[in-house]
């Protein structure tokens, strides 16, 4: 029996492998509303054998979106158009999932796909940020930091946003706390310098993304809820791997039920090589640590790498990205490679 499609149950969902797609933001929507792009896109992953497809990072809030063309899930509009999406991924036999993110700081910037780089301009549709404190990101204009009333309603979005997501049919609602957005931004030293309740120690830099864990979670229903962290900044004094282990807990504590486990994205100055399997060994730590479900991602492209990695009991699942880019159809391929039984859907048998 390979790894790698053996099913795994998560709060009475059971997906049908550990080979998942990995939230890619695609700068595709209009208004924040998914279109027949995203539909495509998605649902190939799934006709393609992926046991669970995790839609981009979705925002919470228009201020929360990393450009004007990304997806949303803060209005009803919204909402229903991703249910013909969200349903596309179910009946062909993936469990749907999507990230809700708040890009903070990063926020109102050019979509990659124009070429450029840099925040825009509320004069040409811009917006102004938010952030756990007034640092900029780079060369971005600086944020305000969010008072009390602001991290209330960052609380109140992720929830409602939840709720909508759940009534789209998603059954899967991760919590995108890493990769230098927002409640990363609460989390790390190096970007939050508060001196209230949110800020200074670990506890209370922890606190909003506890917070707001509490808050989807409750809005959820039968809907599992994950919870992906960079597990370091990889920059002197900033958020690592021991900090994201005790995260864990007090996010699973708080009804998370897996941890996606990445790394970096905070801070130009980092320092990070990528490679093949280069964030394996943080979620390895986190799932010794913690003995909670995990999932790896980075680079992790071969399938015989990731069935190995599993079967090694370093991780739960595997996320992958770019390799489902190149081929939609990566579990099928996969599944021959190991020579597991095929996920194939029934009008792609004869293939197999």
């Amino acid at each position: 029996m390979s790894a790698l499609f053996t099913p795994l149950s998560i709060r009475g969902t059971e997906v049908r492998n550990r080979l998942w797609v990995s939230p890619m933001c695609q700068y595709s929507a209009i208004e924040g509303v998914p279109n027949d792009w995203h539909h495509v896109h998605l649902a190939q992953f799934a006709a393609g054998g992926a046991g669970m497809v995790i839609a981009e990072a979705t925002a919470v809030s228009p201020e929360g979106r990393i450009s004007p063309e990304d997806a949303g899930i803060w209005t009803d509009e919204q909402a229903e158009a991703w249910t013909p999406i969200v349903a596309a991924i179910r009946s062909r036999g993936a469990v749907a999932g999507v990230q809700l993110g708040h890009a903070g700081r990063k926020a109102s910037t050019t979509s990659p796909l124009t070429g450029g780089r840099g925040t825009i301009a509320a004069a040409e549709g811009g917006w102004t940020t938010v952030a756990p404190s007034a640092l900029a990101y780079d060369s971005f204009a600086a944020p305000v930091a969010l008072d009390a009333g602001g991290i209330e309603k960052v609380v109140t979005d992720f929830a409602d946003a939840t709720r909508r997501a759940v009534r789209a049919g998603f059954e899967v609602v991760e919590v995108h706390a890493a990769h230098g957005y927002l409640l990363h931004q609460f989390l790390s030293p190096l970007t939050n310098h508060r001196d209230d309740a949110y800020g200074g120690s670990f506890e209370n830099r922890v606190r909003l993304l506890v917070r707001v864990t509490e808050a989807v979670r409750a809005a959820a229903g039968d809907a599992a809820v994950f919870v992906r962290f960079s597990a370091t900044d990889a920059a002197d004094g900033g958020w690592d791997v021991a900090d994201t282990v005790a995260a864990a807990r007090l996010v699973a504590d708080a009804g998370a039920d897996l941890i996606d486990v990445s790394s970096g994205g905070l801070v130009p100055e980092q320092r990070i090589v990528p490679g093949p399997g280069y964030q394996v060994d943080y979620a390895d730590t986190v799932r010794r640590e913690t003995g909670l479900l995990v999932s790896a991602v980075g680079m992790i492209d071969d399938p015989t790498f990731g069935e190995q990695i599993l079967a090694d009991g370093r991780a739960d699942a595997i996320m992958s990205g770019r390799e489902w880019l190149r081929d939609p159809h990566y579990a099928l391929r996969a599944a021959a490679a190991l020579g597991a039984d095929s996920p194939a859907p029934a009008q792609y048998l004869r293939a197999y």
